[in-house]
């Protein structure tokens, strides 16, 4: 066990584990893997922490407790398959909620006190550098240059590159803040998914400003829950299958499908999709306004749907 590391990735929307450790001669591990990593577990829990703090800026009390009460579970699982003395060799980050809220160090003090370290809160382009790596580790080259987009729950961030992420960039955009902001009722009006939509457009257009290159991108890859979700409901995927998902290729059709689907639908009918986890079912067309905006406004023909991701690139880097 003694090579064993833990990546924990706290978000707006949903706190993961990952546990791995390197495969020999880095070769891609076994089942759940990426290239130089084995999973050992992984896990997911949605805690919600971004609940209301784009309108309020702050952490929500329940929102924190918790997100806390997952870490402790979590701390339970690194101290049986890693040791009492994992903490060592744990790297635990935070990413939009935290940043955008002004009372984030009381959080990290309960975080620090559940598992031993204390939260590292990454920026924007941190995040996309990460997430990049991760997506990226076990893709031939050849199919680069890549454009990764990984859609939270507070932030959407852009990477651009080949052997190495070459440029990121963080947006304010995410499945979370849009539901909460624009998506006041169940369906949705047209005029609040035009809204959601009309800004993720003004958002790409400002990317494609700052990362003039994305247009050489041969491969898109699309991280996080909404994008998983999205392809488990075209999948028709009845309980969650990893293998099934990473690296499916979804089409720009099959997303629009999917959005209008979804967008049109109240919250029992959404929750009778199958793939459609019921914790997601609130935030889903929020995010899903993102997904397919970014793909309509950089003209973007299939996206490789991957769950390798920040967590790997985090355990990634604690390993090398």
């Amino acid at each position: 066990m003694t090579g064993r590391v833990a990546a924990i990735d706290i978000g707006t929307n949903s706190v993961r584990l990952l546990v791995a450790e390197s495969s020999p001669g880095g070769a891609p591990g076994g089942p759940g893997g990426v290239g130089g990593l084995i999973t050992v577990e992984r896990l997911m829990r949605i805690t919600r922490l971004g609940h209301g703090v784009d309108a309020t800026g702050r952490l929500d009390d329940a929102a924190i407790d918790r997100t806390v009460a997952v870490l402790h579970e979590y701390r339970a699982v690194i101290d049986r398959l890693i040791g009492t003395e994992a903490p060592a060799r744990v790297r635990m980050t935070a990413t939009s909620a935290a940043r955008d809220a002004s009372n984030r160090d009381i959080f990290f003090d309960a975080a620090e006190a559940a598992i031993g370290v204390r939260p590292e809160l990454l920026s924007g382009e941190q995040e996309g550098y990460l997430s990049f790596v991760g997506a990226t580790i076990d893709l031939d080259p050849t199919l680069g240059p890549f454009l990764v987009v990984d859609i939270g729950g507070g932030s959407t961030e852009f990477s651009f590159g080949t052997t190495e992420c070459e440029a990121s960039l963080s947006t304010d955009m995410g499945c979370v803040r849009f539901s909460e902001k624009y998506l006041e009722h169940d369906p949705p009006r047209p005029e609040e998914l035009l809204a959601a939509l009309s800004v993720t457009e003004a958002f790409v257009d400002d990317v494609r400003q700052a990362i003039p290159q994305l247009g050489e991108a041969r491969t898109f890859i699309g991280l996080a829950g909404t994008v998983s979700a999205a392809a488990a409901v075209e999948i028709g995927l009845a309980t969650y299958d990893r293998d099934r998902i990473h690296h499916f290729e979804l089409s720009r059709a099959q997303v629009e499908d999917v959005f209008r689907t979804l967008a049109t639908e109240n919250r029992d009918e959404r929750l009778a999709n199958p793939g459609l986890e019921p914790e997601r079912v609130d935030v889903i067309v929020g995010g899903m306004c993102i997904f397919v905006m970014i793909m309509r406004r950089l003209a973007l023909e299939t996206c490789l749907v991957s769950e390798a991701d920040i967590l790997d690139g985090l355990a990634l880097s604690l390993l090398g």
